[in-house]
């Protein structure tokens, strides 16, 4: 039975609120930071009202080309570390009894929990040569001496993949926990060992879901703002660190919310490209 269209404004009661909430904390500072993209910043910290592209051609430097590029790219390999990690977590996971997946679960959201600060820190002292993981390689002599591991490219790969494993889980879950444990029988059946039924049954019916958990976890990814500066160089700062470098400590606000209002368009039209391919995999 399909539900009957809305036809007067009391139809419409259920959803006011949170539209309200939708207006008054995304859409109206949303549009607020459009305007201070086109306005002309003035010499000294300052910028006024104006219609400028000049924000917006910055975009085409090599600087900026450089820290999008890397920006993009890290939370490209961040989604595909994750998703390697914990698609066969994910589907192992929901093969267990009932009461060991609850107990993974509760551990998987008190780990999401944490903020990004206990996280980028905690990671930061794993690294450190004075309290780092190397000093217990040195102990058991695989190392003559213990050295920093951060900061680096790799230390900020593995804090976000490690941020964002847990968040990856969460979203395959649902997908792998309604699979249909009898193709996987029907291919056993069949003769291919698990390893070959898990690549040629599971993968290719969960495409579209794999697609769109990359997305996600791209746009989990793109936003990160402490990690790259706790675990990473200036070279490995993200698009997030530069739009704070330039709103307070440039003081060049109009450039930063078109920076912002660039990375806000791309996490939406990556989420609705997710959205589409998760409406495709139902329908099928």
């Amino acid at each position: 039975m399909s539900k009957p269209r809305p036809r007067t404004l009391a139809d419409y009661g259920p959803i006011a609120f949170p539209a309200a909430m939708l207006g008054a904390f995304f859409v109206v500072p949303f549009g607020i930071m459009v305007a201070v993209s086109f306005f002309h910043r003035v010499p000294g910290g300052f910028y006024e009202p104006a219609f400028e592209f000049a924000n917006y051609e910055r975009f085409l430097t090599a600087f900026f080309g450089g820290v999008l590029g890397f920006s993009l790219g890290l939370s490209a390999l961040v989604a595909a570390v994750a998703v390697v990690l914990a698609f066969p977590f994910t589907y192992l996971l929901v093969r267990r009894p009932r009461r060991v997946q609850v107990i993974w679960l509760v551990f998987l959201l008190s780990v999401l929990s944490l903020s990004e600060v206990i996280i980028g820190f905690a990671w930061s002292t794993l690294f450190s040569r004075t309290a780092g993981i190397t000093n217990l390689l040195v102990a058991i002599g695989v190392m003559d001496q213990a050295v920093a591991l951060s900061p680096s490219f790799e230390a900020v790969l593995t804090g976000m993949v490690y941020q964002a494993f847990p968040y990856t889980v969460l979203v395959l879950y649902p997908a792998l926990s309604r699979l249909d444990p009898t193709l996987v029988e029907a291919a056993r059946t069949l003769g291919a060992s698990p390893f070959r039924a898990f690549f040629t049954v599971i993968v290719p019916g969960l495409r579209n879901t794999i697609v769109s958990t990359l997305i996600m976890v791209f746009v989990f990814a793109l936003g990160s703002y402490l990690l790259p500066q706790l675990l990473g160089r200036p070279q490995q700062w993200t698009l997030s660190v530069l739009i704070t470098d330039q709103a307070i400590y440039q003081s060049n606000m109009p450039f930063a919310a078109a920076m912002a209002v660039f990375l806000v368009l791309v996490s939406l039209g990556l989420v609705g490209l997710s959205l589409v391919l998760g409406r495709r995999e139902h329908a099928q």
